[in-house]
């Protein structure tokens, strides 16, 4: 277990060694670069699967950074949670890191070489490692600062005006977000004397409950805002699209759900029965339905994806807001199945952009004829996160279904129906545009006459067109695989979710591993 215990901070240390190494080889020596990116990812992925089987195992494993218990020191915990999110997180930038290194940034954008991506990519990356398994609240806003410093670096990567718009939108919204974070952390030391989860969930108990409303909610804006829960979710369908396919992959797949993470882990540890449960639902009702409302209404990929992206964040709230058993296993199992099939989604999106130079709905078609495995990457996702029986999405949505039926209540009952009636918008959204730019003929605009056209050649030339690097569909298709996996292996991870689930309403197995009563 010692041994294992050190390895809890590898995920975060590793990557920002390697993002320093890089800095300092600059420019040169590209394939030592994506070399050492992928390297250490791959080797951040073995040690989240050593730690995941070891927390499932033997319980929470904790590490003392610097040798000094907490409150003194800042510790990491990989308990079922962190750790089945870690290692989920890790395969998915991995993959996204190859796909990058194969679309080749440095030859395709001169301005912004690959030396500023990659080092960007891995600090981002700790950030992600950092918030899953940070034990502090203190730690966990310097992990939120180490996600905005790289995210912001890939966001406004190359310099074009939209992006550095979009950059500024991005970063005001984060650093309004840190604000209400500190300004929740000066208040949570000035009633307790600390910042460490474990410590808070005993001292938090005989607070005034004014005090511990005004901490919980000031803690939910912050978190809602980097999750982007209705209402504070306009920023992300204008910032995430202007990126670069890589960055906007691993911004939909994981940068929203450290924000649901963190509020999955407030309200189980700190705030368990709260009174915001009620509110709670009702935001993640009114983000299912006006993201997919959104969504059916775009004539970008890029843009409906980001819209689909809210609305499903609607449902792991839901899940949060019930505080059952059952519902938190199933917002786990459906944190787990987002990130890899939005992040599938948005890889086959930065390729159809690159292969045709356009992700306008209106602009494409015919792709089913000139690139099939681009429209089977596409359709197998896309058919998994709207739901389609027996795939994984469908999985975690009845399981959310059936936890909020078996709670009761006029409330739990109709964010049931709207998550079934978002579920169908969100098939209607993906048909609709795979139907669009797969399978009819391509609309083309010439001369002011639209002709329909039986399939797409790429000889119009108003569109460039180039070929793909065989990493990419292999990098996007091992996505899909392993979105897949989650159908085919539906059984242990429900169960491994459960048992998540079952330690975090416990609470005494992540105090105890802390605080150092079981050590």
């Amino acid at each position: 277990m010692a041994g294992l215990e050190s390895l809890v901070c590898v995920p975060v240390l590793l990557p920002l060694l390697a993002a320093g190494v890089k800095l300092a080889i600059g420019g040169r020596l590209r394939r030592l670069q994506s070399l050492i990116s992928v390297v250490t990812l791959a080797v951040s992925l073995v040690v989240s699967v050593l730690l995941l089987v070891a927390a499932d195992t033997h319980g929470p494993l904790v590490a003392d950074m610097g040798g000094w218990p907490p409150p003194i020191g800042i510790c990491l915990v990989a308990d079922r949670l962190s750790s089945l999110v870690l290692l989920v997180s890790s395969a998915v930038t991995l993959c996204v890191m190859v796909y990058s290194v194969a679309n080749a940034y440095d030859e395709q954008e001169h301005d912004a070489p690959m030396a500023i991506f990659h080092p960007a990519f891995l600090v981002m990356v700790a950030g992600v490692a950092d918030a899953f398994l940070s034990g502090d609240l203190f730690n966990l806003f310097v992990a939120f600062e180490l996600l905005l410093s790289g995210s912001y670096v890939l966001l406004t990567f190359g310099g074009t005006e939209s992006r550095i718009r979009a950059g500024a939108t991005y970063t005001l919204m984060a650093l309004a977000s840190s604000m209400l974070f500190l300004i929740a952390l000066a208040i949570t030391y000035a009633a307790t004397g600390t910042l460490s989860l474990a410590q808070l969930a005993e001292r938090f108990a005989p607070l005034p409950e004014q005090v511990k409303l005004l901490v919980e909610l000031t803690l939910l804006l912050a978190f809602a805002i980097k999750a982007a829960i209705f209402p504070m979710s306009a920023w992300l369908p204008d910032s995430y699209p202007t990126a670069p396919a890589p960055a906007t992959a691993v911004f939909a797949g994981l940068l929203t759900k450290v924000g649901v993470y963190s509020i999955i882990r407030l309200e189980a540890l700190l705030f368990p029965g709260g009174p915001v449960s009620t509110l709670l639902m009702w935001a993640a009702l009114a983000t299912m339905l006006a993201g997919v409302l959104g969504a059916v209404a775009q004539t970008d990929l890029k843009r409906m994806l980001s819209f689909t992206l809210v609305s499903h964040i609607g449902y792991m709230v839901f899940g949060v807001a019930l505080a059952t058993l059952a519902s938190l296993a199933g917002a786990i199992f459906y944190i787990v199945h987002h990130i890899t099939v939005q992040t599938s989604l948005f890889l086959v999106t930065g390729m159809i952009e690159r292969r045709t130079g356009t992700t306008s709905v209106n602009r494409l078609g015919g792709l089913m004829t000139a690139t099939p495995l681009l429209a089977v990457l596409f359709f197998v996702p896309a058919m998994n996160l709207s739901g389609i029986p027996p795939m994984s999405g469908f999985v975690g949505k009845l399981m959310l279904v059936q936890a909020g039926l078996a709670a009761g209540g006029w409330l739990p009952v109709t964010v049931v129906a709207a998550g079934l009636v978002t579920s169908l918008l969100t098939l209607y959204a993906v048909a609709k545009t795979w139907g669009k730019a797969f399978w009819r003929g391509r609309r083309e605009e010439r001369m002011g006459t639209v002709v329909e056209s039986e399939e797409y050649t790429g000889q119009d030339p108003t569109v460039t067109t180039t070929s793909l690097p065989v990493a990419l569909p292999v990098s996007v298709a091992a996505l899909v695989v392993l979105g897949l996996s989650f159908t085919v292996f539906a059984g242990p991870l429900t169960a491994l979710t459960h048992r998540a689930a079952g330690e975090l309403k416990a609470r005494d197995p992540y105090i105890s591993a802390v605080l150092g009563r079981s050590r």
